[in-house]
Formats: C-alpha cells, structure tokens, sequence
C-alpha cells in the first residue's frame, strides 16, 4: 500500500498554469529587463547575528541628557494612605542650552525658561479605588498608567471584583520588565485600598517592585523623607497625615529646584480616593515660615560686641607676600 502511494506521489505535479499571467505589466522595455533577470544576478548578503537585541539602546550616545526632577511620597497610617506630589515639570538641559545664547535676560525670565509647566498632574487615577504616582518620563508614566487603568477594568469586567492592589503592581511590575533596556524611565508607587486594606509598591522602569509602608520617589525624596521620617506615626489622624505630606512636598521643593508648583495631597480609604488640598508652595512659605515683625535693636549693642573683637586678616605686598597683621576694631570702628 505505502508503494502505491510513493507512487501517486511521484506522478502528481503542482499546476503553475494559474500564476502565470499572458498579459504584459511592464512593457516591451519592463519585459526585456524582467525575461534577463535571474536569481543568479541578485545580490547576496548574510543576516547579522547578534545575542542581545535591545544592546543599541544601552550604548547609543545621547547628544543631550535630560535633567528631570519632581517630588512624589506615599505612606500608609492607621486610616488608609496619603499620596502627595508636587506639580512642576521641568525640560532641563534642553533649556539651559538655549539660555546661554541670551544671557542678558533677567533671571526671573531664566527660571521660567528652565520650567515647562507648573500645573501638571502627577498623581494619577487608575481606577476609584487606586492612585498612581508619576516620577522620571512623563510621557513613559502617563501612558502605562493609562495602560495600566485599562488592563485593572478589564480585570474587573471579567473577574467580577476589583483587583488587587498587590496585583496591579505586580501586573505594572511585569509590564515594564518585559520592555527593561528600551529608553523607559518610570518610577511610580501604587497606592490603593482593596480586601486586605490599604496597599503601597513602589515599582520602577526596571521591573523592580517594593512593598512597603512609606516611600518618596524623585529629585526631591531625600527632603521629603527627612520631614516624612521625623514626623510619621502610624496613628496619626487624616488631618495630621494630610499635613506632614503637605509640609514634606513643601519642604522638598523649597531646597529642590526642579521641584515646585502646586503641593497636591491625596487620600485613599475604604471608600476610594479623596483630593484632600491643593495648595501654591509659595503661598505655604508664609506658613511654615511666617514673617516675624523685627523690633528695633540699639545700635550701640551691636557695636559694642564687635569693639572688643580681634580679628586676624592679610594683604598682600608687592615686595615680601602676604603678611598676617592683626586689626584691632575698636580703632575701625571708633575711627
């Protein structure tokens, strides 16, 4: 049986009749280059072979770094989670090479040059129930959060429940993991309430995934965990946690640079998310460093601490150096 199949098999013939056409598409002129063509005449080139892909992008020379900088914390009390962040975004080098063209502007100029927009919204919706923080890219962020608020309502439709804040980030944390190594810069923290509680991660471009208690994230998080650290409790009320977010955002962008705009505080709870305040850093300075009236000193006191003061000072002279002479300033002064 297997003989008369090998054949059948011999005998058959594939029928190319149908894929020839008899009409001419080319031309007389397309004819002739088509009939004296031939595989022989076509170039050969090997495929390249490499063994990591995505290597060009961790080599590839970039002509200007951008300098980026924002301030973003989160932290879990007793009622839930605080979600703070700052609202600046700033272009850095791509900026201040352009400033140097036009050094004769005034500063104040300068700063506004140096800053792209000071209303942007870094705590981001995934669903009413958990928050997402933007820090690094803000396109990369804004979009894998969306991304991301998708994947969680798709969860939902199909599973009936919320998901989890565990299994957000772990879905975010996965995401990003699979595109390690393209250029991505995302570090955000997933906050959230779900069955178990309340829920923090910190979660970074790498695919790197943290829990914890309290985080802060970006150019400004060394000064916010200075505040954040020195005044966090886990029993502490809405109110106090409200506010030790508010002063630790404040206290960041008053010593980071990149840092500024609009302190926005968040709180999640058993019932979602909740815009607690929104308040200008500028404004909060004359709160947290209110303008005490000066009272009139006597002059006389400070002069006086200064007559009996000796002070060792130098100049330099032509012909031995500098030499160190001794001033005494009650003469100065009473002079």
């Amino acid at each position: 049986m297997f003989d008369v199949i090998k054949q059948e098999i011999k005998i058959m013939k594939f029928d190319t009749s149908g894929l020839e056409s008899t009409a001419s598409v080319f031309g007389t002129a397309g004819r002739e280059l088509v009939d004296g063509f031939s595989a022989a005449a076509a170039p050969a080139f090997e495929l390249p072979t490499t063994k990591d892909f995505d290597g060009f992008q961790k080599e590839a020379v970039q002509m200007v770094k951008p300098a980026k900088g924002t301030t973003t914390l989160a932290f879990i009390f007793k009622e839930g989670v605080i979600v703070a962040a700052d609202s600046r975004a700033s272009m850095g080098g791509y900026i201040c090479m352009f400033i140097h063209l036009f050094v004769w502007i005034k500063f104040w100029f300068i700063v506004l040059l140096n800053v792209s927009s000071q209303s942007v919204k870094k705590i981001i919706e995934i669903n009413p129930y958990m928050l997402g923080t933007m820090a690094g890219g803000a396109a990369d962020c804004q979009f894998w959060h969306r991304n991301l608020g998708i994947k969680c309502r798709l969860h939902e439709l199909a599973n009936k429940r919320r998901i989890s804040v565990t299994g957000a980030s772990k879905l975010l944390a996965n995401i990003l993991f699979s595109y390690r190594g393209m250029g991505l810069s995302v570090g955000t923290m997933i906050a959230g309430w779900d069955e178990t509680g309340p829920g923090l991660y910190y979660v970074d471009s790498e695919g790197g995934r943290l829990k914890g208690t309290r985080f802060s994230v970006g150019s400004g998080s060394p000064y916010a965990y200075g505040v954040l650290d020195s005044g966090y409790r886990f029993d502490m009320s809405i109110e106090e946690a409200a506010e030790l977010g508010r002063r630790a955002i404040y206290h960041a962008t008053f010593r980071d640079g990149a840092s500024g705009g609009v302190a926005s505080v968040y709180y999640v709870g058993a019932n979602g998310w909740t815009k607690l305040s929104g308040d200008d850093v500028s404004e909060l300075h004359y709160k947290y460093y209110p303008v005490v009236s000066a009272e009139a000193s006597e002059p006389d006191q400070m002069v006086g601490n200064c007559r009996h003061a000796l002070f060792t000072s130098s100049y330099y002279r032509k012909d031995k150096g500098p030499v160190g002479v001794k001033i005494n300033i009650r003469h100065v002064i009473a002079a």
